[in-house]
């Protein structure tokens, strides 16, 4: 109406503790993916260093392709760290909240 694009939604899941999560946003809301699982589903002691790439607290499994940035040094540097080096295992804060996370799945990964 008078000439408004409607805001695109974007909607994926989240598994945590066994448990699955539809979240709701919209392209950019959210910094990125760590702050904005932080918001929808108030988890302790996830993303602790606040998007910095060094605390490994807020890493995830992607379920489902999806074509990511390249790693940044610190997050490549935290995942080795971890042991935790594969092709679908990244940290939420190195993700930003865009559009391509719509019909995405992601798994929220406890640290050993």
């Amino acid at each position: 109406m008078g000439g408004e694009k409607a805001k695109k939604i974007v909607q994926f899941q989240v598994e945590y503790e066994g448990r699955q999560h539809l979240i709701t946003t919209f392209p950019n809301e959210y910094r990125n993916l760590m702050v904005l699982i932080y918001d929808k589903l108030f988890l302790d002691e996830f993303g602790e260093c606040r998007g910095m790439g060094r605390c490994g607290t807020c890493l995830v499994k992607v379920n489902n392709h999806l074509e990511l940035n390249a790693y940044d040094r610190n997050e490549e540097a935290t995942i080795n760290k971890l042991g935790m080096r594969t092709e679908c295992v990244r940290l939420s804060c190195q993700i930003l909240a865009d559009e391509k996370l719509d019909g995405q799945s992601f798994t929220i990964l406890e640290q050993s």
